[in-house]
């Protein structure tokens, strides 16, 4: 009881001291609000510098959150996209932040017209737990990039990476400029009904909900970033060793626990047995072995572990066959296992995974499988492996997804020059590069008159001249 009194005056603590840290940083706006392209520019070099200088020691960070995550996987997954974002972002700052030009009208010449990018404010960011670095300083690169300040709630579940984050910002950074706020789910509520400019929160699609309605009532535009169940289609001829690899790849990376992971592969009935085999073989290739492979790395904690254990248990008690690709569990390091003979009412069918559980569902033509991703909520990934144009055309054009990749999986994300964002239940908004910049930009459009004043000819009183121009200039 006094432990959980203590929690409770902590988290009361930190929650209120979100509000002066939000005027602060308003201030902090106030007396800059359009900073130069050079100051920016030094924001995103202090940022790449810690980031590379501490690399192995945020590594080590995240592996203890996890109970063991590979170090190349952080190195991989988190640092070096993170630091490409910062080089893409540096080098193509000027020219974004250079006011557009835009056509004006003939009627309302002589005028010219132009569309400048001004910073929002305070952004405020709401990083998971699954990827707590790329999360967390990818969406802070475009805010930084936009001239914005900013405030991270990292999570709770991740306690050495978030305070660690902490620390490495705050030699870098005032608060008034960026700030980490750490602490349990209430100070994340708490987070997310403060009056920011934009809220950008990643996570799971029942929390994006939750957040998106305490956005609301201050009418906060947010960005949210939601996964869902994304799907990965073999097709009739391609070759199973190279899908079932690629398809292993981006499920086993991070043992699942990517909100862009393969969720549920479809495949041609008469190839199932096939996939298996090709599947099974690329993962123990990729795992010779689960006990003490500091390659594999465990689910997050407890809560979580227990989770996939019930979809596990639910799936089987519903006629699932499981087909594990290891002898047995070590501690939270999951065995990865695909699932057969799956239904939708089985849970892990109807909630995204985040683990190394793969069902997969076998269909007989192009249109069932197309028909049976268009019959669920849009997902934010969606994988197509075939090499025959017009198939992979249909996919395209009849599907709707947060993004795609054709014959292969994950790598779209990292790609610095194209838009990251879901659709529908997967999330809304986009970032990554230029987008992101745009995100967090307010593009002000400007009209500039001259001292030479035209449109006193439209002036009232109105007679029959305005009537004649009207004619002219208007009516075609």
């Amino acid at each position: 009881m006094v432990a959980d009194a203590a929690c409770l005056q902590q988290s009361q603590q930190q929650i209120d001291a979100l509000q002066p840290l939000l005027a602060a940083q308003r201030a902090a706006y106030r007396a800059s609000p359009m900073p130069s392209a050079d100051q920016r520019r030094a924001w995103l070099k202090a940022l790449r510098q810690v980031i590379l200088d501490e690399k192995q020691t945020l590594a080590e960070a995240v592996s203890s959150d996890f109970g063991n995550r590979a170090r190349s996987e952080t190195l991989l997954a988190e640092i070096m996209p993170s630091l490409h974002g910062i080089d893409y972002a540096g080098k193509r700052l000027g020219k974004w932040m250079k006011p557009s030009r835009r056509r004006v009208g003939l009627a309302f010449q002589p005028a010219s017209a132009r569309v400048l990018y001004q910073p929002l404010g305070v952004v405020g960011i709401i990083v998971p737990w699954n990827y707590p670095l790329y999360l967390a300083f990818g969406p802070l690169i475009g805010a930084l990039a936009a001239g914005n300040r900013v405030m991270i709630k990292m999570s709770e579940s991740t306690p050495a990476t978030s305070q660690l984050v902490k620390d490495l910002l705050a030699r870098i950074f005032p608060d008034d400029l960026v700030a980490v706020v750490l602490g349990e789910a209430e100070v994340g509520q708490a987070f997310s009904r403060l009056p920011f400019d934009h809220l950008l929160f990643t996570g799971a699609t029942r929390i994006g909900k939750e957040v998106m309605h305490a956005a609301a009532d201050n009418l906060v535009p947010v960005t949210l970033e939601l996964g869902g169940k994304s799907p990965a289609i073999v097709s009739a001829d391609v070759p199973l060793a190279d899908a079932a690899e690629r398809i292993a790849f981006g499920k086993t990376l991070n043992a699942g626990q990517t909100c862009v992971a393969p969720d549920y592969v479809l495949v041609p009935q008469d190839r199932v047995e096939g996939f298996v085999a090709a599947y099974r073989a690329a993962v123990q290739r990729f795992y010779p072995r689960l006990e003490g492979n500091p390659d594999y790395t465990a689910i997050i904690n407890e809560r979580q572990l227990s989770r996939l254990r019930g979809y596990i248990a639910d799936a089987e008690g519903k006629g699932a066959q499981l087909i594990p690709l290891f002898p047995a569990d070590q501690g939270r390091r999951l065995a990865h296992s695909l699932v057969l003979n799956v239904a939708d009412e089985m849970k892990l069918m109807q909630e995204e995974i985040f683990g190394p559980l793969l069902p997969v569902v076998p269909y007989r033509r192009l249109d069932d499988a197309l028909a049976y991703v268009n019959d669920r909520p849009r997902p934010l990934a969606l994988y197509y492996f075939g090499y025959d144009k017009g198939e992979q055309r249909r996919v395209l054009h009849e599907t709707h997804s947060g993004g795609v990749c054709l014959n292969d999986t994950l790598l779209h994300v990292a790609q610095d020059d194209m838009p990251f964002g879901g659709i529908g239940a997967s999330g809304m908004g986009h970032y990554h590069g230029h987008e992101g910049f745009l995100t967090f930009s307010k593009a002000k459009g400007v009209l500039i008159k001259s001292r030479f004043n035209a449109a006193r000819l439209i002036y009232p009183p109105y007679g029959t001249a305005i009537q004649r121009l009207i004619q002219q200039l208007f009516i075609r």
